[in-house]
């Protein structure tokens, strides 16, 4: 086994985590953003704080994305080049829905890319994980997150109907300090934990741990690094979409939809341990309190291309995974 192969396996899952941490940054900021609850560098700052402390909350998520392939019978060399090219093709996917500023998803870009690799080597695929953690919470995070916030903000409009509006925004731009916060942490629960995963995967690949092991401190602390590092550097192209071209937000919708976001994070965090989407989450739920405007408010259109995105997410980082691997296989000079 080469330890050098080790380390650049490591190397590039944290690049990838740091792009995930730009490329994401915007779901916890940009309602706040947009409805001038915070400045855009305090809330990258808050954002980034919170993702370091959520990361260190948690393991299952890790181990259930470090189950969705197996390389037995494969030789450790051969299973790292897998994940390898699996990070690659997620890191591209990433780079290119971040410069056209679609709201894509870091999470299914990384599944996508390990099982696109794996199928490519004729590695073993877990459908049964994918399915029940991936695919069944890929469909209903969203779906759960538009009709949460539609709810909430209709209670909210309720209660509220007799008060001045003006206060109102006013006591809910301060809330969204609160909410922003929670759904930060919620960001770092989740996603930070997909590349925790993957290095924890090149460790039981290599025989340095078992499957399960806990996650070495020192996978812990560096993933949280290097996704806090990821989302300070911001995510302004998503950011917009996300704050501005789906639906101009008030306070009180900025606040139902991060309240929402967060708590759905949390829920399949750590009861269903599936590393669920956080961009699906939150935009699902911006829309579903935006809606309660009335259903026309909300751009259909953006929203349309933006799922589009989320379809297409899962084949085609698997697709650009499986051609990384081919050229690896030659570069590694692989059986």
């Amino acid at each position: 086994m080469d330890l050098a192969l080790v380390i650049l396996v490591v190397v590039v899952a944290l690049g990838f985590d740091y792009t995930n941490g730009f490329h994401d940054a915007a779901n916890a900021i940009a309602t706040s953003v947009s409805t001038r609850a915070l400045t855009p560098r305090i809330a990258l700052t808050l954002a980034a704080v919170m993702n370091f402390v959520g990361a260190l909350l948690g393991q299952k998520v890790a181990h259930t994305v470090s189950d969705v392939i197996s390389t037995a019978g494969l030789s450790p060399n051969h299973g790292l080049v897998i994940v390898l090219a699996g990070l690659l093709g997620a890191i591209v996917w990433n780079l290119l829905t971040w410069y056209f500023g679609l709201p894509s998803s870091s999470s299914h870009a990384l599944i996508g890319g390990l099982v696109g690799a794996a199928l490519a080597a004729g590695a073993t695929v877990h459908w049964q994980t994918i399915l029940d953690k991936v695919i069944i919470p890929m469909v209903a995070s969203p779906l759960v997150g538009f009709a949460l916030a539609f709810l909430l903000m209709l209670a909210i409009m309720w209660i509220f109907r007799r008060r001045n509006p003006h206060k109102v925004f006013r006591g809910f731009r301060l809330m969204q300090t609160v909410s922003a916060s929670a759904l930060a942490l919620g960001h770092g629960l989740q996603d930070a934990q997909k590349t925790m995963g993957v290095i924890f995967l090149c460790l039981v690949i290599t025989n340095h741990a078992g499957a399960d092991d806990s996650l070495p401190l020192w996978v812990v602390i560096l993933s949280a690094s290097a996704i806090s590092l990821g989302t300070y550097s911001g995510g302004w192209r998503i950011m917009r979409t996300l704050g501005r071209r789906i639906i101009h937000l008030d306070p009180a919708r900025g606040f139902s939809a991060e309240a929402v976001g967060a708590a759905v994070l949390y829920t399949t965090a750590f009861v269903w341990q599936a590393p669920i989407s956080t961009t699906h989450t939150i935009t699902s739920a911006i829309m579903g309190a935006g809606a309660t405007k009335r259903f026309s408010a909300v751009r259909w259109g953006v929203a349309r291309s933006i799922v589009t995105g989320w379809i297409l997410t899962f084949p085609a980082a698997g697709a650009v995974a499986a051609l990384f691997y081919l050229l690896c296989h030659v570069v590694f000079r692989l059986p």
